[in-house]
């Protein structure tokens, strides 16, 4: 009869300012429900969902996947506009913090970012974001992991930007030696690795562990510059953690990354070593 919940969207977050819209969304599909003639029960047998389901996205309380207002689109034949929302719905469908976050990657130029505990989000294939955020605690629950793995890999469009931005990664060797997954998921993490590393436009070191003393101690980096001049970035080390744009602290997180990258191996010894670490596996 209905398929389950957590395949018809995500609950909307209190005080979240995506909720306005999904409201409006959820205003349209109850207006072309009922220009349609139908009543819950009846759209919900053949959207196969639960009534419950269907009213809370009517109220705006669900936000609906955009395959859901893709068909239901054909079926209250809406005209194309439930569909016209189906790009907004899967922005929406993502937490407050990873939507800002994939904003800045769109508009930034260039990217640099160096990882210390982990391999960093937009490096990661699908079944190791899986792996390990399923090890964060609290625990997600299914619907929220699925949530958080989704918006991980939507914001690996980067990569099919055209132009496409500069991005620099520099990766701490244990991030490269952690089996979080299992052995396979880490196998098919660094060839992943590998493909993304012989991009043109990418440029992937790996700091070995017997570098003794670099500025990458302090934690994770990350600079994003704008084509206006202008940047934001964000480090473990300082300033509170907090994201910054004021010049002279993103300058400071510009020193620190040069350090660490000329500290790091080459590019082309960082490909040798990954292959080297996947030989070993």
């Amino acid at each position: 009869m209905n398929e389950v919940a957590d395949e018809a969207g995500w609950d909307v977050q209190p005080g979240d300012e995506i909720a306005p819209l999904v409201e409006a969304v959820g205003r349209l599909l109850r207006l072309c429900r009922e220009a349609a003639g139908m009543r819950v029960a009846d759209f919900a047998d053949v959207m196969r969902y639960g009534e419950d389901m269907i009213r809370k996205m009517e109220r705006g309380q669900r936000i609906p996947r955009p395959e859901f207002l893709d068909k239901a689109d054909g079926v209250l034949r809406a005209g194309g506009h439930l569909k016209a929302f189906m790009e907004d719905m899967k922005k929406a469908r993502y937490p407050k913090k990873v939507r800002e976050l994939a904003d800045l990657e769109e508009r930034a130029v260039e990217l640099l970012m160096y990882g210390n505990h982990n391999i960093h989000g937009l490096l990661q294939t699908e079944e190791h974001t899986r792996a390990l955020l399923a090890t964060w605690r609290p625990a997600y629950s299914p619907d929220e992991l699925e949530r958080m793995v989704a918006a991980r890999m939507a914001r690996k469009r980067i990569f099919e930007r055209s132009p496409a931005p500069e991005l620099g990664f520099v990766q701490e060797e244990v991030t490269l030696r952690r089996p979080i997954g299992g052995t396979m998921v880490l196998r098919r993490q660094l060839e992943h690795l590998l493909e993304v590393a012989r991009l043109p436009f990418v440029e992937l070191q790996v700091m070995p562990t017997s570098r003794a003393n670099h500025p990458g101690t302090g934690g994770r980096i990350q600079v994003l510059k704008f084509s206006d001049g202008t940047g934001a970035g964000r480090t473990d080390g300082g300033f509170g953690g907090r994201p910054v744009s004021d010049p002279r602290q993103l300058r400071i997180m510009e020193l620190r990354y040069g350090i660490i990258r000329a500290q790091a191996l080459t590019p082309e010894e960082s490909l040798a070593f990954i292959e080297q670490a996947l030989g070993e596996l």
